[in-house]
Parts: structure tokens; sequence; C-alpha cells
């Protein structure tokens, strides 16, 4: 059952640095109760009426929040999210979101997971809080140091999709080549998050390789 929508002040714990712009936020827990993977918050300076909205990244069960961001030039809230330290105050409100999985195919079902960026930050959730998915993960990112820290995946379940450089274990290209070649079960339920002309694109391959499109499920995030 999802939570209970609520609103309020939340202590920074840590800031984790994962590359030269993206960043975890880690969040007490308080203020946001029970929520299920999938779902976002939407999370802010205190003093400000800018506000976002983030996936959550951490699981249900950790004592703790957390938000994967990407800090952009012109982002007024992944700038200032981005210079606080632990002890500072954020606004939050959540959870919030349909983004989820169903209890009887967790178990049951093959997922395909495709993300690009940040987009990632879901599939985090999802795989960390079911640990019986079946599941594969495809993450569209320029270069190596936006994998997001892609070494908690099992290599066989994760593959990476760099446009901006090649290594031996990842793609060179886009996510979307990389799933024009590759075999999907119709069956097999899929979900994307991203940019938007990534899910469109995606959602063209994926019902010519005849997933139906009740199996396809987005999350789009700019």
């Amino acid at each position: 059952m999802q939570g209970t929508v609520t609103r309020g002040i939340a202590t920074v714990l840590e800031r984790r640095e994962l590359s030269n712009r993206c960043y975890v936020l880690r969040l007490e827990r308080s203020t946001i109760g029970r929520f299920e993977p999938g779902q976002y918050i939407v999370i802010g300076p205190q003093n400000s009426t800018d506000r976002r909205e983030y996936s959550i990244y951490s699981t249900p069960d950790d004592p703790f929040l957390e938000v994967l961001i990407k800090e952009v030039p012109e982002g007024a809230v992944s700038r200032a999210l981005h210079a606080v330290e632990p002890g500072d105050s954020v606004a939050v409100e959540g959870p919030l979101g349909f983004f989820t999985i169903a209890p009887e195919h967790r178990g049951t079902r093959d997922f395909l997971f495709i993300a690009t960026g940040t987009g990632i930050a879901p599939f985090h959730c999802f795989v960390f809080a079911y640990p019986e998915l079946n599941y594969r993960i495809l993450h569209g990112v320029r270069y190596a140091d936006e994998r997001h820290e892609h070494h908690l995946y099992k290599p066989e379940r994760y593959t990476a999709c760099l446009t901006g450089e090649a290594l031996p274990e990842s793609h060179h290209g886009r996510v979307t080549q990389y799933l024009a070649q590759l075999s999907v079960a119709p069956e097999t339920l899929c979900y994307l998050c991203g940019n938007c002309d990534m899910i469109f694109e995606a959602f063209d391959i994926l019902q010519r390789h005849g997933v139906d499109p009740q199996n396809l499920h987005a999350e789009v995030y700019y």
C-alpha cells in the first residue's frame, strides 16, 4: 500500500559525490513514511519556493531517504541542493507517483529496465527492494563516470551504453541502438525512465519486438 503524502522539513545526513555533477543526497527518514519503490518525492531548499521531483533512490527498508541528483547549470534546485551540508535542512513532500511494480509480478515476470542518466534511480530502488526480481538494466549515458554506482548490480544484469567514449565492457552508442538489436520476449515487463526522446523511440522499438503496449511503463524525467 502506498504511503500517505506528507510535507515537512528533513535534515541532510550526507551528500555523496558520484561524479563531477551527480550526487546522492541522504536525508533523515522521519518526514517521509512508507513508500512504494518507484515513487518520488518533491524536494527543495528550506527557505525557497523552488521545488523539484526526484525518484527515491533508497529502499523502503533503509533507515534514511536518498535521491540521485544531477546538477544542471540552469537548475536552481539541483545547484542549491549540491551546496547543502550535513545538518542543513530541506523541504520535502511525498511519497508520490504510480511508477511501481504490482506484487504479483515481482517474482513471476521478467523485467527490462531502460534508463538515461539519473533515470536509473527508481530501478536502483526496485532492484534492492525486491531481490527476487529477474531483471536487466540498460543504461544510456555519455561517459563512464555517469554510470552511477553500477558496481552494485550484477555485471550480467547491467549494460551501459556510452555515447562519449568506448569501453570493452560497454556498448558504444545510444541505448536505443542497443535495444534495437536486443531480443526481447513479448511478455517482458518494460519500465523506462529518462528523457522523453529516448522513451518515445524505445516504445516504438519494443512494440516492433512484439511487446504488448500494456507491458510498457514510463516515467519521463525531462
